[in-house]
């Protein structure tokens, strides 16, 4: 078997984000049997999707039988990591998740900046309707381990908890929407996503 390891960046974020870089580099210097993939994914949901998709697709087309697969998202990524799992009957790591992004999104509509790569998009109402398209309802919690900081700013934790009430949760008080501390996680997420 060969594993694969697609971890999924945020809504106005890159594969330099922080948490992206820490999980690369830990799996870099004790796992370097594990392919890792961080799609830069486009700024809009289903060009999104369409990246991540692709990039599995590329890996079956790799590895095909032989691939095991497991993913990481945080906030944004976290619900398209759900998809993943849905999908693909993976087990996957979420990281502060966005919950109903169709919802939460809504109060940045018009244009956006992403601060990583300097593209300028516009966030419109009809990409409230792909991500609203994307949600896919969780059918098997057991796969999915929430990692949750209660300060989050950004994302109100409690609607995670609901979300993924009965999948493996580790909530910690204080932090933030970056996730104070993933440093400690790596390790532990490639145990759970059995990599």
């Amino acid at each position: 078997m060969t594993s694969v390891l697609l971890y999924l960046h945020g809504f106005n974020s890159s594969p330099g984000s922080a948490k992206a870089q820490q999980m690369a580099a830990w799996v870099s210097e004790h796992r370097p049997d594990i392919e890792m993939i961080i799609p830069a994914q486009p700024n809009t949901p289903a060009a999104a999707w369409a990246a991540i998709a692709h990039s599995i697709e590329a890996a079956r087309g790799r590895y095909g039988a032989q691939l095991r697969l497991g993913a990481v998202g945080s906030s944004l990524g976290g619900f398209m990591a759900t998809r993943v799992a849905e999908h693909h009957g993976c087990r996957a790591a979420l990281i502060n998740p966005a919950v109903r992004p169709h919802e939460l999104l809504q109060d940045y509509l018009g244009p956006q900046t992403n601060p990583y790569t300097d593209e300028r998009y516009e966030l419109l109402p009809a990409h409230m309707d792909e991500l609203r398209a994307l949600a896919v309802p969780v059918t098997a919690p057991e796969r999915l381990w929430i990692l949750q900081q209660q300060e989050d700013e950004v994302l109100d934790y409690r609607k995670a908890l609901d979300e993924y009430r009965f999948a493996r949760l580790s909530l910690e008080c204080g932090g933030n929407h970056a996730f104070v501390g993933f440093e400690r996680y790596p390790a532990q997420i490639v145990r759970f996503l059995g990599l």
